[in-house]
């Protein structure tokens, strides 16, 4: 595996794949690898013959007060890791070789996909995932990039300027790798203490319970998400943000529930913000119209 720090280094390191006519596929992630990463590595290796992936902390989407200086961090360990998995490239610039001009004056917006779930709560967090995303795409200029779909409104977003902005690339996303107790896997999961990281299941259990109503006939949105805000609710210490269910592609919100319409959920437990989703009654669709 090849290591890069630099955008030249990076260059140099795709340039004789690119030459011997190699597909190439981006995995861009924050670090601190867990199986749900990895398994966007062997989803890539299934569509190209050259893996990037990128380890980069962005700071233009951690708004004020969130955890851009505790989140956590571990290049060595990454590494060996990505190594192990086949990544072929692994990019870890800092924000010197990221944003050698200061934050760019240049932003992404698209206010119709961000209204709603963690857009409503994070003020301009997508417009720095926007940024981050294209800069690694002109970077990296692959021909596939792959997200996981447990960050589902990233996903969405990164698709629709993909399409919107003509940059030709396909973007797959990964499913929702899970603990064996069905925990969605994140990063920020070492923050949990023993009692919260107990309790930290019932966001899929409530999914599971929103799916198992769309399944027994029931498709008012109110009621599903009911169901859903029920099953939370049996830990007094989740605190639910919000709990949406959302159309697909263009994530607005739905009167009546239709398989593959995506529930999405947020919660705080402890100190710790949660994200989950599921596509209700079938699979959403893995590629933008």
């Amino acid at each position: 595996m090849i290591r890069a720090d630099s955008l030249t280094g990076l260059r140099l390191a795709i340039s004789a794949a690119r030459r011997s006519g190699r597909r190439v596929a981006l995995v861009p992630t924050m670090g601190f690898l867990h199986e749900g990463h990895l398994s966007l590595v062997d989803l890539a290796r299934a569509h190209a013959d050259f893996v990037v992936m990128s380890l980069y902390v962005n700071p233009l989407q951690f708004g004020p007060g969130e955890d851009l200086d505790r989140y956590p961090r571990a290049l060595e360990r990454d590494a060996a890791l990505a190594a192990e998995r086949g990544v072929d490239v692994l990019y870890a610039p800092g924000d010197a070789q990221m944003y050698p001009h200061g934050a760019p004056a240049l932003t992404l917006d698209a206010p119709e996909l961000t209204a709603r779930l963690c857009g409503a709560f994070r003020p301009g967090h997508f417009q720095g995932v926007l940024v981050v995303v294209a800069k690694l795409f002109n970077q990296v200029r692959p021909d596939v990039a792959v997200f996981g779909r447990k960050d589902y409104q990233q996903l969405a977003l990164v698709r629709r300027m993909v399409r919107d902005l003509d940059m030709g690339i396909e973007v797959l996303g990964g499913p929702i790798v899970r603990e064996a107790d069905g925990l969605a896997m994140s990063s920020r999961n070492v923050y949990l203490s023993p009692a919260e990281r107990k309790d930290a299941p019932l966001l899929n259990r409530a999914l599971e319970d929103a799916d198992a109503a769309l399944a027994a006939g029931d498709t008012g949105t109110a009621a599903i998400v009911e169901v859903a805000r029920a099953r939370l609710g049996t830990s007094s210490r989740i605190r639910p943000q919000y709990i949406e269910l959302v159309d697909p592609e263009t994530l607005a919100g739905v009167d009546r529930v239709v398989p593959g319409h995506v529930l999405a959920l947020a919660v705080h437990l402890g100190s710790t913000r949660l994200l989950d989703n599921r596509a209700l009654g079938g699979p959403a669709p893995d590629r933008m119209a």
